[in-house]
């Protein structure tokens, strides 16, 4: 048996289970929607595993990105230029879920 999970039911979730600290407010939102869209576009349902979603899920900041995947920015001229490079390693490699406002990037890790 199934059912429907709103976002609001999908952050708790992380909370129940004790990892409410995993990513932001903001960034559970965003693989909230990930994930939405990927049962609108492959008609599949994903089950809800927090867990799950803590292991192969990450929030972090570009510099930390490009330092653990060793993402060269040393040509980048600005932060921007850095981002764009981490974003586009990232595109590459794996699937990026968002960005939030503050400029965390979340990310499948690979």
């Amino acid at each position: 048996m199934k059912s429907t999970v709103s976002v609001y039911a999908f952050r708790d979730a992380f909370r129940d289970c004790g990892r409410g600290d995993q990513f932001s407010y903001e960034a559970l939102g965003l693989i909230y929607d990930y994930f939405e869209e990927i049962e609108e576009s492959c008609g599949t349902e994903i089950e809800l595993d927090p867990i799950a979603v803590c292991c192969e899920y990450t929030e972090d900041t570009w510099e930390a990105i490009a330092d653990n995947y060793s993402v060269d920015t040393s040509d980048c001229e600005d932060e921007d230029e850095g981002i764009e490079a981490v974003l586009d390693h990232l595109a590459y490699n794996t699937s990026v879920v968002g960005q939030t406002s503050g400029g965390q990037i979340v990310y499948a890790d690979f």
